[in-house]
C-alpha cells in the first residue's frame, strides 16, 4: 500500500470489492480522490502509543477512526480480542450514541479522526461514499465470520493454524510480501483472539515447531515450511471430532 501519512492525502478505505468480476483478490483503494479531499477537510490526525486505549466500551461516541499505519486490537468485554484492525481500516462502532466495544493500540498508531455529525452531512450528500461504507462493512462481516468459525474449534493447534492461515491471506491482500508471516501483536492478544490461555498458545506453537510445520525467527515472525500440513490442521471440517 502507498505511504497514507501526507495529511492532504486524506482517509483510506481499503478492501477487497466482492461484486467486481474479474479484480484480483487484493484489497484496493475503495474512496475516489475527490471522496478522500471531502472526508480530510473534516478529519484530524491522531497518534498514539503502544497499549493506549483509544476508547472504552461505553464511552460517548463522537468520531470514527480511520488507520494510516500501525495495528489496532478491538475488544469486548474486557479483554476479549474481536479483531486486528490494520493500514485502511475503519473502526469505532456505536449503538445508541455510545462505541459497542473498546480499542486500543497494539502498535503505535497514527490514524485519521473524522467527526460523526460531519462524516453523516457527507454520507447524507453523496450515494457513492455509503457504497463504498457498505463493501467495507461485507469484508468486516467476512473477517467476523471466520473468527466465529475459529473460536468454534476445540483445540488450540488448529485454532492457531486457522489463525496463521488468516494472517497470510490478509497480508497478501495488502499487497505485502508474504515470505513471513508478520504478527505485530503481543502473545496475549493472539490467545485471546484465539480464545485459549497463553500457556495453551504457547504449547500450540511448540507443537507446530517441533513438528516443522512453521519456524520462528522471533516472536513477531512465522515462516511456514509445510503448507500441506498447515492446511490439513487448519481445515475446520476435518477438526470436528
Amino acid at each position: 500500500m502507498p505511504d497514507e501519512t501526507k495529511r492532504t492525502a486524506g482517509p483510506a478505505i481499503y478492501a477487497i470489492d466482492p461484486w467486481v468480476p474479474g479484480k484480483p483478490r487484493v484489497r484496493h483503494q475503495l474512496l475516489s480522490d475527490d471522496e478522500r479531499t471531502l472526508l480530510a477537510k473534516i478529519a484530524s490526525i491522531v497518534r498514539f502509543n503502544k497499549g493506549e486505549h483509544i476508547y472504552h466500551d461505553g464511552d460517548a461516541a463522537d468520531a470514527v477512526f480511520n488507520i494510516i499505519n500501525g495495528v489496532v486490537t478491538a475488544l469486548a468485554e474486557g479483554e476479549h480480542v474481536m479483531s486486528f484492525l490494520y493500514q485502511g481500516d475503519l473502526f469505532g462502532l456505536s449503538e445508541e450514541g455510545h462505541y459497542s466495544n473498546a480499542a486500543r493500540a497494539a502498535t503505535s498508531v497514527v490514524a485519521y479522526k473524522i467527526p460523526l455529525p460531519a462524516l453523516r452531512r457527507i454520507l447524507d450528500k453523496n450515494a457513492d461514499l455509503d457504497v463504498d461504507l457498505i463493501v467495507k462493512l461485507c469484508e468486516d462481516l467476512r473477517l467476523a465470520q471466520r473468527h466465529a468459525l475459529l473460536l468454534a474449534q476445540k483445540k488450540a493447534a488448529t485454532k492457531l493454524a486457522m489463525f496463521l492461515e488468516l494472517q497470510e491471506h490478509l497480508q497478501l491482500a495488502r499487497g505485502e510480501p508474504a515470505l513471513e508471516i508478520y504478527l505485530p501483536m503481543d502473545r496475549s492478544s493472539i490467545a485471546a483472539y484465539l480464545g485459549v490461555t497463553l500457556a495453551a498458545l504457547s504449547r500450540a506453537f511448540r507443537t507446530l515447531v517441533s513438528k516443522q510445520i512453521i519456524s520462528s525467527r522471533n516472536r513477531h515472525h512465522i515462516k511456514i515450511l509445510d503448507r500441506n500440513a498447515l492446511n490439513r490442521l487448519a481445515d475446520a471440517r476435518s477438526n470436528e471430532t
